[in-house]
């Protein structure tokens, strides 16, 4: 009896200990995403979608020769799907296919360019406004509530119009000047609240520097929030960058955009007769805006789980 005893009281002090050390752990935030995402069928595939849309775009617009595509032929105008040409050719005989893989890849790099410098921009800004707050939170905060009530459109034209032999890092740079006062004002007021809790305090008491204590101890603990936001504003800038080409007023003539495959369907006869112009370069911007989209849910619930589970 005594030996069996003992055997149950260790088995029930190996489950007590495996049971508190489940309770100590903490789940990271890349593991619930894995978790979340395989129990969102939809968030699974449009991921799936959008590393087959990257790789193809990517990888097929590096074999291409950008002045070779943008090349006028006017003996292939307007020529219908065939062999040649598997999506056809425009009014300057060419390939929508070519323009399509490039102008995917610019739209994309585009986007993901403003995304990287908005976001360096904020995080940089953010933390300091809300880790040190008062004077200096007031004074940065009234620059980008002067930012914020600008029409940022309509300068953004007025910059692609003035500016002498413009080019696509222009347009990234105009982007970027205009677009990071969002993701400030989030970093902000993340930054506000986490520079209130026990750990800050005990850091500064224990004399870690300024520095640090932003990129060691807040910077993590609001890094889920970040990660959610750049994948909803990659899509945004993406959306941004084709819709002012869509108007002209986006990347050079000489370079392809999605925007520029989109604006074919202005061509008299383009909406019923040659729906090759534009119909690839809209179902591509639908397909990404809504994969992009569904992902970002994925991962906005992930971090929602996060904050419940500490």
């Amino acid at each position: 009896m005594s030996d069996k005893n003992i055997d149950v009281k260790a088995v029930a002090s190996e489950i007590d200990e495996k049971a508190l050390k489940e309770a100590n752990e903490v789940t990271s935030f890349w593991e619930i995403i894995k978790r979340e995402f395989k129990a969102d069928k939809t968030a699974t595939v449009c991921l799936i979608l959008l590393i087959i849309i990257f790789a193809t775009v990517i990888i097929g617009s590096l074999i291409l020769d950008q002045k070779a595509v943008m090349k006028i032929n006017l003996r292939n105008k307007y020529l219908p799907p065939s062999k040649d040409f598997i999506l056809g050719t425009d009014i300057g005989g060419r390939s929508i296919a070519a323009q399509l893989l490039i102008g995917g890849r610019n739209s994309i790099l585009i986007g993901f360019a403003v995304t990287m410098f908005t976001s360096i921009i904020g995080i940089m800004v953010g933390l300091i406004t809300g880790f040190y707050g008062g004077k200096v939170d007031n004074g940065i905060m009234r620059i980008a509530d002067f930012v914020s009530v600008l029409p940022a459109t309509l300068l953004i034209i007025t910059f692609v119009v003035v500016i002498p032999q413009y080019t696509m890092w222009h347009f990234i740079f105009i982007m970027t000047i205009f677009y990071w006062v969002g993701f400030t004002r989030l970093v902000r007021s993340k930054a506000l609240s986490e520079n209130r809790k026990d750990y800050v305090n005990a850091s500064r008491i224990m004399g870690t520097s300024d520095l640090k204590i932003m990129l060691t101890g807040i910077l993590p603990n609001i890094s889920s929030i970040i990660i959610v936001d750049l994948i909803l504003s990659f899509a945004g800038n993406i959306g941004i960058e084709t819709g002012l080409s869509f108007l002209g007023f986006g990347l050079p003539p000489s370079t392809p955009s999605l925007g520029t495959l989109v604006s074919y369907a202005r061509t008299p006869g383009a909406m019923s007769d040659m729906l090759w112009l534009w119909l690839p370069a809209s179902l591509l911007i639908l397909v990404m805006m809504l994969c992009i989209n569904y992902v970002g849910q994925a991962v906005r619930r992930a971090s929602d789980a996060k904050q419940r589970l500490g």
